[in-house]
């Protein structure tokens, strides 16, 4: 490695701000180890305590992962670690006057989009594979906590269709935060009417009708967030 001055401030974040870019610019590789311990105290000019809560906020990241007894080992961030960073500032949000409708209506942008891009890009594979959760979706009618999973499922297999690992993130993310929603507007009844919009949503994918999967998700969508309003503010 090559040395580094650390500037007094808080020890710990300025030794993982320099792990995190020498990470960054390809100095440490996934899969690596990192020095141990005793070079890192040595190298940075710092105390012990600094070195592990500096690895300790770097595997918070998702960058080092932390075993007893072994070196930290660089890793990469994976979607759930993103939820978790992001999880508690999003649910602060929601909490907020008009904060869950501000989700609902990104998730709308969002899943629009998806819809759009799969009825233009899908394969063959990804039909299939989308055709696939659409009847395991069906087949969870009457099991309401089944059904939430393979709901989520089906929209996950668009989010896929993307080949792009940020917007499956976003994606499970999005699933995560509204879950309160989910699960308040499939009530007795709303499995069925979930079901024929995904029913509607595929139809218009493996159709490579954009315009159409685009309205589906919309309308799809626009249902649930005015049937989550009505449930909470007691018109039905």
């Amino acid at each position: 490695m090559r040395s580094a001055q650390v500037k007094q401030r808080r020890l710990s974040e300025d030794v993982a701000d320099h792990l995190e870019r020498m990470i960054r610019e390809g100095e440490f590789v996934e899969t690596e180890h990192l020095p141990s311990e005793r070079e890192l105290m040595r190298h940075f000019g710092v105390g012990r305590p600094s070195v592990r809560e500096a690895l300790l906020r770097l595997n918070q990241m998702g960058l080092v992962e932390v075993r007893s007894g072994e070196r930290a080992r660089v890793t990469r961030p994976t979607p759930q670690v993103v939820i978790d960073q992001l999880s508690g500032s999003a649910r602060h949000m929601m909490a907020a006057p008009g904060g869950v409708q501000d989700f609902q209506n990104a998730r709308i942008f969002f899943e629009v989009g998806l819809a759009r891009h799969a009825a233009r890009h899908a394969s063959e594979e990804d039909l299939k594979h989308l055709e696939t959760a659409l009847e395991v979706n069906r087949r969870s009618i009457g099991d309401l906590r089944r059904f939430e999973r393979t709901d989520v499922d089906f929209h996950y297999v668009l989010a896929e269709i993307s080949r792009n690992p940020i917007f499956t993130a976003i994606h499970a993310a999005l699933a995560e935060w509204l879950l309160e929603q989910r699960r308040t507007t499939l009530a007795a009844g709303e499995d069925q009417k979930a079901y024929d919009a995904h029913r509607l949503i595929f139809e218009a994918v493996a159709s490579r009708d954009a315009d159409r999967a685009e309205a589906a998700m919309r309308e799809h969508l626009e249902y649930v967030a005015r049937r989550y309003t009505n449930v909470v503010g007691g018109v039905e």
